[in-house]
């Protein structure tokens, strides 16, 4: 490579997004150029709400770096009409539907309606199991109940599983390792305060990590308490870089691949080219 021409990017995934948010509404061009110029080539969105699942559809489908999920998520299990393993995996079937979720466990802000969110949990198992992809799964304050549902899953048929910006305690991650599920780094990461956080992920394998936005929320310094994007995934994978003390293109490479294994309908798509576009 000539002397005067700059490295090429390293190809990042940011493996959660929430690009039907009303914080992007009319960016989606302009978001998508920017992460790509950021050297992030795919992103996940992922639906929360049926209501919306059209919009995510419609984005997928528009553009070649973007695959979309479904999921209740355990804050609306209240509200969103209910669901059965069998509609879910029926949902499934469009090429960029990629995963199941986010589904999960929040006893953090809605302690009350504990029992509706493992019987949610538990029919997005099950919908895993059938269609054999992975669940994208949030958990707060729920160690011991998220720990139990999962190793109990497992033991009926086997799934695949992403702990999604991962924060909860070292016990439940080595649960999630040994079943051979996959933890993923969000901004959080990258607080100066979450050295317990780096430390957990210090100790995962490399092969069992993910990077991600959770856009646009949570974003990582220096645009810490501004929204967030999935540009910023950059940021995050830097921090990761670190711990594991890669290159940051050797690091991107690692999470680009483990996510290609975990999520083989979008590894079907491969990369689109620079700039996102066909």
């Amino acid at each position: 490579m000539p002397a005067d021409m700059p490295s090429p990017l390293p190809e990042l995934v940011d493996s959660h997004c929430h690009l039907d948010f009303p914080d992007f509404e009319g960016e989606t061009d302009q978001l998508i150029a920017r992460a790509a110029a950021a050297g992030v080539t795919r992103m996940v969105t992922i639906c929360t709400r049926i209501a919306r699942l059209p919009l995510c559809q419609g984005l997928a489908e528009a553009n070649p770096g973007v695959f979309y999920t479904y999921g209740i998520h355990p804050l609306h299990v209240t509200e969103e009409p209910p669901i059965s393993a069998e509609a879910l995996v029926a949902l499934s079937d469009h090429p960029k539907f990629v995963a199941l979720g986010e589904t999960g466990l929040d006893y953090h802000y809605t302690p009350e309606t504990r029992n509706a969110q493992i019987a949610s949990l538990q029919i997005h198992i099950a919908a895993a199991q059938a269609s054999g992809l992975p669940l994208v799964i949030h958990s707060r304050d729920a160690d011991e109940d998220m720990e139990r549902l999962l190793s109990e899953g497992m033991k009926r048929a086997p799934y695949s599983c992403v702990m999604h910006c991962y924060t909860s305690g070292a016990r439940l991650a080595e649960v999630a390792l040994d079943l051979g599920f996959y933890l993923s780094m969000s901004g959080i990461a990258a607080f100066p305060k979450s050295q317990e956080i780096r430390d957990i992920f210090a100790r995962a394998p490399l092969g069992r990590v993910l990077v991600e936005t959770d856009s646009p929320y949570l974003a990582p310094p220096p645009h810490r308490g501004r929204r967030n994007e999935p540009a910023y995934v950059a940021h995050t994978a830097r921090i990761g870089a670190g711990i594991f003390g890669l290159s940051e293109a050797e690091f991107a490479s690692a999470t680009s691949a483990n996510f290609d294994r975990l999520f083989p309908k979008a590894a079907a798509f491969g990369a689109p080219p620079a700039g996102g576009q066909p």
